[in-house]
């Protein structure tokens, strides 16, 4: 058996690992580099031939890092059915589009504007292709994926439908047991199930975003959240958050809507721009299987979770550049969550400038997005190709992460790494991914590595 790291090895974005065995082979997701926009666009335009002639796709979630990349595998000839939860074929299906629509979009602003524009990766029509290579199947049952090669998904609390997949690989006689964990969700997040426990196996491919840090409490966040909506009120300014438009925003949503049923702080207009994010919220609204018992409690609500009276859902672009002459405090909830693309852009063109706006940020900024430049604290950014002073207030808030922080991570991934032979950290930049790794060998394991890009290990 032979594993190949292609993609979210020492760093986070552009998850793609390689298993073969037996003469066959399948990919364990296939997501998009984010970065910096030209090496972003040139590692993306490079896919591997051996990812092209994979005879499956497992896909863990939906979050575009892990599937984003599928229209290209597909565009380029791949042919194999791509297995995924329920949940996440919704999402796919909706956020494939909305990344293809959005490369579009971008490539004609920039194009109209005379500025330097890359071309999409991929079309609308190749995201339709994408979707008729999907397979369902649901957490807990086996399934084929091809010779030697057999699943099953469990819950791993990160999104809707996201999933630890359990790969059972059988190569002359002998059966050897993969755990992959995709993204981990965290235990005690609202609205989905905490993590199904990691079950016994030969070999754990773990990812480590938050490897050597640790998250506050939810009820610290929302009582942070409250006090920031107080102190807006009072300058009488935006709060502009970026956010992914799958977990991010829905958790963002049920916390201001405890926040305002408590009366923690004022009722501020929320504004949730992003079409994404909008389908997205209807998406996890009709799945209520995959709720705790919190969030299943509100149901009967009127509107709870996410459509109480003061969450107003913009879809056209009229009504999103309306925002721009918005007075007073409110929110506004808009994707990309790392600031790369999408409608978050045009807030923080009109807003960055503006002492009185509050840029908040909720979600893990990879390395050289500007959300990232945002957030070390940069005195000027460019957006949209031309510099700006950041005047506006930034703020970090990384409790509401739905990645599991480093106790979370050891205290799934250890009890099953000090009996299993081999153990790949993923997933992580450097410096987190190094402190899990040791971590997981101060447990007890002996082989634990982290691999580089493009490198292979035959077990």
């Amino acid at each position: 058996m032979k594993i190949t790291f292609l993609g979210a090895a020492r760093t986070v974005t552009g998850s793609m690992h390689l298993i073969e065995a037996g003469g066959n082979s399948i990919l364990l997701d296939c997501g998009l580099y984010q970065g910096r926009r030209q090496e972003a666009h040139d590692k993306n335009i490079k896919l591997a031939e051996i990812a092209v002639r994979a005879d499956a796709v497992v896909l863990s979630h939906a979050h575009i890092d892990h599937s984003g990349k599928l229209p290209l595998l597909v565009h380029r000839g791949f042919l194999g059915k791509i297995h995924a939860t329920r949940g996440t074929r919704q999402l796919s299906d909706a956020m494939l589009n909305d990344s293809a629509q959005i490369q579009m979009k971008d490539f004609e602003y920039l194009e109209e504007h005379d500025l330097p524009a890359l071309d999409p990766l991929y079309s609308v029509d190749d995201v339709k292709e994408t979707m008729t290579h999907f397979v369902e199947s649901r957490y807990g049952t086996w399934f084929d994926i091809c010779p030697g090669f057999r699943a099953r998904f469990l819950d791993a609390g990160h999104i809707l439908g996201s999933a630890v997949t359990e790969l059972e690989i059988t190569e002359k006689g002998n059966v050897r047991r993969l755990c992959f964990t995709g993204d981990l969700g965290r235990r005690g997040m609202p609205i989905l199930r905490d993590p199904e426990a990691l079950p016994d196996c030969d070999t754990v491919i773990t990812e480590s975003t938050y490897g050597d840090r640790l998250h506050g409490g939810v009820e610290v966040t929302e009582n942070e959240l409250a006090a920031l909506v107080v102190e807006q009120v009072q300058r009488r300014g935006p709060i502009i958050i970026p956010a992914f438009s799958v977990g991010r925003t829905q958790n963002l949503i049920y916390a201001l809507y405890k926040i305002y049923k408590r009366g923690a702080a004022p009722r501020l207009p929320i504004f949730v721009d992003s079409p994404l994010s909008t389908r997205v919220t209807k998406i996890v609204s009709q799945n209520p299987e995959c709720f705790d018992e919190e969030a299943l409690a509100v149901l009967g609500e009127k509107g709870a979770p996410f459509y109480f009276p003061e969450v107003r859902y913009i879809e056209s672009v009229e009504e999103s550049k309306a925002l721009n002459d918005h007075k007073g405090a409110f929110i506004v909830i808009s994707a990309s969550g790392m600031c790369e693309n999408g409608r978050i852009l045009h807030h923080l063109k009109n807003w960055i400038e503006k002492p009185e706006a509050l840029v908040l940020i909720v979600g893990f900024q990879a390395q050289y997005t500007l959300g990232r430049r945002i957030l070390s604290g940069a005195s000027r950014v460019k957006i949209f190709g031309v510099e700006r002073d950041v005047l506006a207030r930034v703020k970090k808030m990384n409790a509401m992460s739905a990645h599991a922080d480093r106790n979370d991570l050891i205290h799934y991934v250890a009890p099953v790494a000090r009996h299993c032979g081999d153990v790949f950290v993923v997933h992580g930049e450097p410096a987190p991914a190094e402190s899990l790794a040791q971590a997981i060998r101060d447990s007890g394991c002996v082989r634990v590595r982290v691999p580089g890009e493009g490198e292979s290990f035959e077990l």
